[in-house]
């Protein structure tokens, strides 16, 4: 494997199972670099051709996600099904490389303390996060997604840098991005309805609504 800036749009998958092939290939579709590893042979055979790299590794060998460039990533995700042990020990690995960004697939709530305490920085439960969802979450700037049906969808995310100080009217957020501020949360606060008059500032996370399309571009702009 080719050596990779961390900075880069790209992401190492292990294990390409239901959750991790679903997550995968949302990157792909989204212009993302996805190294997706598994040793299942038969499992990197079947998404050999709509990831951007596959290959056959086990991913608690320490040697193995050595010569893959595990290291080399600032994201990776550990999809590894319903062998604990394994999804444990493969995590464990990522840390001591330095990877900066993980995130763990858990099978329960135990599973995902664990995880957690081996140094996973997000753990999901499936069953709650699929795939998709956690794509969208891990390639920009939302704290949580939810798709309400196909094509739209509810984005929290924190106020842009470039509507602050100046009330949503002002702003023509919706005419200029196509979506709508639901909702604001003030620091120490909780969230309350957003309406025209009211003035986004620093720190301040919003909950916004829209196109699909439309809520990842407005979650990008910083």
């Amino acid at each position: 494997m080719p050596h990779r800036n961390k900075n880069d749009k790209s992401v190492l998958v292990i294990g390409l199972g239901r959750f991790g092939s679903s997550l995968a290939l949302e990157l792909v579709n989204r212009d993302w670099d996805v190294l997706g590893v598994d040793s299942n042979p038969r499992m990197v055979q079947t998404y050999a051709d709509a990831l951007t790299h596959t290959v056959i590794a086990d991913a608690t060998d320490e040697e193995a996600l050595r010569q893959v460039g595990a290291g080399n990533f600032n994201r990776a995700v550990v999809a590894i099904g319903t062998h604990l042990e394994e999804s444990i020990l493969a995590t464990s690995q990522l840390v001591d490389m330095g990877v900066s960004n993980i995130w763990a697939k858990a099978t329960s709530r135990r599973h995902g303390r664990i995880l957690e305490q081996v140094g996973a920085h997000h753990v999901v439960l499936p069953e709650h996060d699929m795939g998709e969802r956690v794509a969208h979450l891990l390639s920009g700037q939302m704290l949580d997604y939810v798709e309400l049906e196909e094509g739209f969808s509810l984005g929290k995310t924190k106020a842009p840098k470039e509507l602050l100080g100046r009330s949503l009217r002002e702003t023509g957020v919706r005419q200029e991005y196509g979506i709508t501020v639901v909702s604001i949360k003030r620091m120490g606060a909780e969230f309350t309805y957003a309406t025209q008059d009211t003035v986004l500032n620093k720190g301040d996370v919003i909950v916004v609504a829209g196109r699909t399309d439309d809520v990842e571009r407005f979650s990008e702009i910083v």
